[in-house]
């Protein structure tokens, strides 16, 4: 083996163990958060040899640990609550350590930091349920939506994204004609939404999903619902057309 080639392969061999060589580092480290339910996963899974301890802190704060993140054999870590500040940004480092009851000589142990996260703007949201009621007159459609809960409680109450973005939370509805590929938009600053721009005794289909225009434009939509559909009064005319048709016999 050439000189060249061994000092490479000795520079990856401490890159991926540590300089003692005993623990490797996590890789592919991500966070990943739904309505404020934030998990922090990475790879490998450890040996018997070692594990893994997760510390986060806010931006110019103190690192800090979760109880349940410190030499683990997982490689994930929940961090919902431990992530008080919605509103402050945080970086988290997985350290490879000796395992429970282990001991070790080493002074630091290998490390991987993540990426920032930020909550408030970060976390996805998930798709809202929603009902549905056409006014007797058949001149407006009502959606009620259910605003999606959090993994946040507070008081011993569980918290909704409305108790969290207040005024900020909108919602987007996405709605058409059934069996028609044209498309309408219609946003609402409320989780009651009156829709009164419908053709009478049409059936229209909607979808709503989590609007929060205060956030980058990639994070600003959530995850759409299930479309609805309201009644029709009138059977359309493709129903008519998969009617089964009844055989006549003419005589010869």
């Amino acid at each position: 083996m050439s000189r060249t080639l061994a000092a490479l392969s000795f520079v990856f061999f401490l890159s991926t163990h540590g300089a003692s060589g005993s623990y490797p580092r996590a890789q592919n480290v991500t966070w990943t958060s739904t309505n404020f339910k934030t998990i922090l996963s990475w790879e490998p899974k450890p040996s018997a040899d070692y594990s893994y301890t997760v510390e986060f802190s806010r931006a110019g704060g103190d690192k800090q640990r979760n109880l349940h993140c410190i030499r683990s054999s997982f490689t994930t870590c929940d961090l919902s609550t431990s992530l008080t500040d919605l509103n402050a940004c945080y970086t988290a480092d997985i350290l490879s350590e000796p395992p429970k009851l282990g001991t070790s000589d080493m002074i630091e142990f290998p490390h991987t930091t993540s990426s920032q996260f930020c909550p408030y703007t970060d976390t996805d949201i998930s798709k809202p349920d929603f009902k549905l009621k056409v006014s007797e007159d058949k001149k407006k459609t009502t959606l009620y939506v259910t605003d999606p809960l959090t993994a946040l409680f507070k008081d011993g109450q569980q918290l909704n994204i409305r108790d969290i973005f207040s005024d900020q939370l909108q919602y987007r509805v996405t709605y058409r004609k059934n069996q028609s590929t044209g498309k309408k938009v219609y946003t609402s600053k409320t989780s009651e939404i009156e829709l009164s721009d419908l053709d009478q005794g049409e059936s229209y289909c909607f979808s709503v999903q989590a609007y929060i225009p205060s956030r980058s434009v990639d994070k600003q939509l959530g995850e759409m619902s299930q479309p609805q559909c309201s009644n029709n009064d009138n059977p359309s005319i493709f129903k008519a057309l998969t009617l089964p048709l009844t055989p006549h016999y003419h005589p010869l």
